[in-house]
């Protein structure tokens, strides 16, 4: 006999403003606690020292998380002058020092070098694997970390103040990958000097966005409570710009047992409406019952709308 799993079933989205000092783990865990959920995870980690949107999926809604990481992303954050740090932020150790304070026009000519599709290399204090091994963990270690640069996208970054010559506030809309530490590290060495970011905050992901994001504590005044789950969100949160489709009880059972379903032509209109793409081949659709109960991810192909990924709500 299968052993009961530990915990509720619960299925949803719960946005969350991190506090500082608190890593994301930690979070996690405490909305699972607090929710009494058997399963939890997250969109995107932010390190302890930052603040703002962590998206923490709950039961069925985890297997939506790489949809929320694929979405953009919106910071806002504070560049220190004068200093390098081997975590390019404040919490760690200084590696190097320079007199050289950027100006308004010096930052604001170097910005474009730095947007598009560019080159970065993460910073060594990261959750990248080598060799099977955290690159922090690596890095506290003491061992030698050496991390290949990659594409990233920065759609927009703008300079928004210069509360002194040691320091400068930006914002910056992003996509997937991008480390704002290793952004600022570029940026300050662009100019012939160095910086690091010194405070750090999450205004978005996707559609999680911070003004409906709930504090920690509050939540955690919500304990075990009926309360808590004003702040649970849909499964479908995540996937906002995702084709959907309503299916019938007899489709959703097949598809629920993994077969691929025919499409009827009025719900390939339907799709086609939905999506920009030329080509529907390949394209993902959520399909949902009438009654608005996720019942899979589908892959349109050769006329049929095959199941990858299947929502289970079974209470056991």
């Amino acid at each position: 006999m299968p052993r009961r799993k530990k915990g509720a079933p619960v299925h949803g989205w719960v946005i969350v403003d991190k506090p500082q000092g608190v890593t994301s783990t930690q979070v996690v865990g405490a909305v699972r606690r607090i929710f009494d959920a058997q399963k939890a995870g997250h969109a995107g980690t932010l390190d302890p020292m930052a603040t703002g949107v962590l998206a923490v999926a709950l039961g069925e809604a985890t297997k939506t998380v790489p949809y929320a990481m694929d979405a953009e992303k919106i910071y806002r954050f504070t560049a220190s002058w004068g200093e390098s740090r081997d975590s390019d932020d404040a919490e760690g150790a200084v590696t190097g020092t320079s007199d050289k304070r950027p100006t308004r026009a010096e930052i604001e000519a170097a910005i474009p070098k730095l947007v598009g599709m560019i080159q970065q290399t993460p910073p060594v204090y990261s959750a990248i694997k080598v060799d099977g091994e955290r690159a922090y963990d690596l890095a506290r270690d003491g061992e030698a970390v050496v991390l290949e640069p990659r594409l990233v996208f920065i759609r927009s970054a703008r300079l928004l103040a210069q509360p002194d010559v040691d320091m400068a506030e930006f914002e910056m809309v992003c996509g997937k990958g991008t480390y704002v530490r290793a952004w600022v590290r570029d940026l300050a060495l662009a100019m012939g000097g160095l910086g690091y970011v010194s405070k750090l905050r999450r205004l978005a992901i996707g559609n999680f966005k911070v003004s409906d994001a709930v504090g920690l504590e509050t939540l955690r005044g919500f304990m075990h409570s009926p309360a808590a789950f004003e702040h649970l969100r849909p499964l479908s949160t995540a996937l906002d710009g995702i084709p959907a489709l309503a299916v019938t009880g007899q489709d959703a059972v097949r598809l629920k047992s993994g077969n691929p379903i025919l499409v009827r032509p009025r719900d390939f209109a339907r799709i086609a409406e939905s999506t920009q793409a030329d080509d529907l081949q390949g394209l993902t659709v959520f399909l949902s019952t009438g009654e608005g109960e996720p019942v899979a991810l589908a892959q349109f192909a050769e006329g049929e709308l095959r199941p990858f990924r299947v929502f289970n709500f079974a209470t056991g």
